[in-house]
């Protein structure tokens, strides 16, 4: 089951052993750091209407949050540590900086993950607990609920007749704004698709294929199915827009699709669970968070060679990369810290405790900010990019997963597992 990435599973479904591939120490941190997703508990007041918006007074911060030191800086290094040893910092202050909270969206959401199109659209992927994506503006309005209902062999897959539903994981958007590629967790329907993938799986286990649906943001219908590997979790378009990347966490690979033709032009394999996926400015690099070890898989994406950076610690979770390509920023799951890692040396120079299970992560468009859910710690945390200082920690409703950053709006929307999309205002 899709519930965090890791290995839990919803009440009244079945719970996963560990996979023999995974190492033990790494499989260990996997399961200590995630907790099982309760489908959709209700939050006070949540009204019986489809969608609703509620304004709402920041919250208190938990006491571990409130009892931290505000005036203790992340400690500097005057040269790049080792990947082995980076520096770190205690954990966050208390929420003293710009962060507000504006918005709480409420109702018809259990929302995996949330993202930005850069044009004013926000998709929000409710898994196979809702079978929809649901689509706001920024006004925070509900434009439309998109079910994942598709009959694949209108989109030449004559094979698959009738009506399949998907599971809607995450969301990435062309850089013109005008397509998302979004992921299917499992399709369900008729053979082959009767089998619902795991968190606990390798390929030998051979669960079905699943697909990534391209939806037109103009129409919000789906208007393409591709077929790429078993359970796919994360996705990202190059910034040039000629491929589109997709983590296939049974499959152990990474499927390179050209956005051209909708075809996969590679499947790389790239070991067990991969995961989140940075792309250089270039476009010829691609580093992928293989969360079943302690290693980033890079990319070439001119000759599909594989290299690695390693050391980075235990179950390395969601990338994001600066805007000059000069730095990549990791969320490590397992040790509940984010890496600061310099491309030219592959070494980790910095490292930062955010909180309990930090899982996806957003970065300004400057580069000067990162955003980092602590899924565990139910808090949010704003980064100063340039030496990893927590600048503010922010409690937010249970299970903090996806997260997003609105360039226009300096917004910062947050995923909710728990059932809300929260949007706080960043000033800085």
């Amino acid at each position: 089951m899709g519930s965090s990435d890791t290995m839990a599973a919803m009440p009244a479904r079945r719970r996963f052993s560990l996979a023999p591939a995974v190492p033990l120490v790494v499989a260990a941190a996997l399961v200590t750091s995630c907790t099982a997703h309760t489908a959709a508990a209700p939050l006070p007041s949540r009204p019986a209407s489809p969608t609703a918006v509620r304004s709402v007074t920041q919250p208190s911060p938990p006491p571990s949050v409130a009892s931290s030191n505000p005036a203790a800086p992340a400690p500097m290094s005057s040269a790049p540590a080792a990947p082995s040893s980076p520096s770190t910092s205690p954990l966050p202050p208390p929420p003293t900086g710009p962060l507000r909270l504006v918005k709480t969206i409420i109702g018809h959401l259990d929302p995996k993950s949330v993202a930005a199109s850069g044009t004013g659209l926000f998709f929000a992927q409710n898994m196979m607990y809702l079978h929809t994506i649901n689509v706001y503006d920024r006004n925070y309005k509900l434009l439309k609920i998109i079910p994942d209902t598709v009959r694949l062999a209108d989109f030449g897959y004559p094979q698959y007749q009738g009506n399949y539903k998907g599971a809607p994981v995450e969301a990435a958007f062309t850089p013109d704004g005008s397509s998302a590629y979004v992921s299917n967790y499992s399709m369900y329907g008729a053979a082959p698709f009767t089998r619902e993938g795991a968190d606990v799986c390798k390929p030998a286990d051979h669960y079905p294929n699943s697909f990534v649906y391209r939806v037109n943001t103009k129409t919000l219908s789906i208007d393409q199915a591709i077929e790429v590997g078993a359970v796919p979790k994360y996705v990202a378009v190059t910034p040039n827009g000629k491929y589109l990347l997709v983590s296939n966490w049974c499959s152990y690979t990474e499927s390179v699709i050209d956005t051209a033709t909708g075809k996969a032009v590679q499947q790389v394999p790239v070991g067990a669970y991969p995961r989140g996926v940075a792309v250089d400015p270039s476009s010829n690099t691609a580093y992928i968070a293989v969360m079943g070890s302690t290693r980033i898989a890079v990319l070439d994406l001119r000759t599909f060679e594989l290299s690695w950076i390693t050391g980075v610690g235990s179950a390395p979770r969601h990338l994001v990369i600066s805007p000059d390509g000069r730095w990549l920023y990791a969320t490590i799951n397992g040790d509940g810290v984010v890496d600061k890692i310099d491309l030219s040396t592959r070494k980790v120079v910095r490292r930062v405790a955010t909180g309990r299970a930090p899982r996806s992560m957003a970065i300004s468009p400057d580069g000067g900010y990162l955003y980092v859910v602590n899924y565990m710690s139910n808090t949010m945390s704003k980064l100063r990019a340039s030496d990893m200082r927590i600048i503010q920690t922010v409690a937010t409703e249970k299970d903090p997963i996806g997260i997003t950053y609105d360039n226009a709006t300096h917004h910062v929307w947050v995923a909710c597992y728990s059932g809300a999309l929260m949007v706080f205002s960043d000033n800085a």
